[in-house]
């Protein structure tokens, strides 16, 4: 029988609850799941790549989920998940507006690679609100963002926002 393998790939800047969640429950699916960290022209990260790598190894090392492991990559996910041997490519979903970006993401990998299916994860109910771009700007702001993250994490983002500075005069 052939190995299951999956990739979760993402920016991860920062790794909040919610994916920690799909992290967990895609696990279950698969015999091996590849967490791929990768870089996203398109966003303005908080954290280097290598910094990301450390934070989610250190988050999934906490989980003990002996099926999981974390790779950076910075190419095309197709590419990078065949090059893994994968059959699936696991992604989280919290609304509909991430069903629709999702769905013609799967639509175009598919294209690119019908052999490697995409399989949805509904977020956790309670886990749904929280997006990384989101818990950033709670962050520069001055709020609140324990209830998004892991304590480590949490500690992470502070510091990071005391050094770059926080924004916002209330």
């Amino acid at each position: 029988m052939t190995e299951r393998i999956g990739v979760y790939p993402g920016t991860f800047d920062p790794i909040t609850l919610g994916h920690a969640d799909i992290i967990r429950r895609g696990s279950k699916l698969v015999d091996r799941l590849i967490i791929g960290v990768t870089t996203n022209p398109s966003k303005n990260p908080m954290f280097s790549t290598e910094e990301r790598l450390a934070m989610v190894e250190r988050e999934v090392a906490a989980m003990a989920l002996g099926n999981v492991e974390v790779v950076g990559f910075d190419a095309l996910l197709m590419k990078f998940a065949r090059a893994q041997g994968a059959t699936m490519i696991v992604r989280g979903l919290r609304a509909v507006a991430d069903f629709e970006y999702e769905y013609q993401m799967a639509g175009m990998n598919q294209q690119i690679d019908d052999g490697i299916e995409t399989v949805f994860l509904m977020a956790d109910v309670s886990l749904q609100p929280i997006a990384s771009r989101l818990v950033k700007e709670i962050a520069l702001y001055g709020g609140d963002i324990a209830p998004f993250v892991s304590p480590a994490v949490c500690d992470e983002i502070i510091a990071r926002v005391d050094k770059i500075g926080r924004r916002g005069d209330y």
